[in-house]
């Protein structure tokens, strides 16, 4: 737990995903809101899509959490994330963050034993 998860349209102003990716896990583990080790982050490109009715290029990043964060922490983690994005995706047109409470009661997981 936590779940970045990265939608963007897939443009030639977007660098390497990996890059994007790193940068995020770093910044998000340096808040101190959230463990290096606890995060995972996937990302997803789209070829279809409008940015206000045209084909802009968008990078939008959804932050799920187990709930029980305060909402400063919250906006704090979004904040540098967003910092972190707007950084490395100096083209993009539009870059969003938002950070979703999970239900701990009704999360669930398994992981394999090392």
């Amino acid at each position: 737990m936590p779940h970045l998860v990265c939608h963007y349209s897939t443009s030639p102003d977007m660098p390497p995903m990996r890059d994007v990716m790193l940068a995020l896990h770093r910044s998000a583990a340096s808040t101190g809101v959230v463990k290096a080790e606890d995060l995972k982050i996937r990302a997803q490109p789209f070829t279809d899509y409008l940015v206000a009715g045209e084909q802009r290029s968008f990078f939008h990043l959804s932050l799920y959490l187990l709930a029980g964060r305060t909402p400063e922490q919250k906006e704090h983690l979004s904040t540098e994330l967003r910092k972190a994005l707007t950084g490395l995706l100096t083209r993009v047109h539009s870059i969003s963050v938002d950070i979703r409470d999970m239900d701990p009661q009704a999360y669930k997981k398994r992981l394999l034993e090392s």
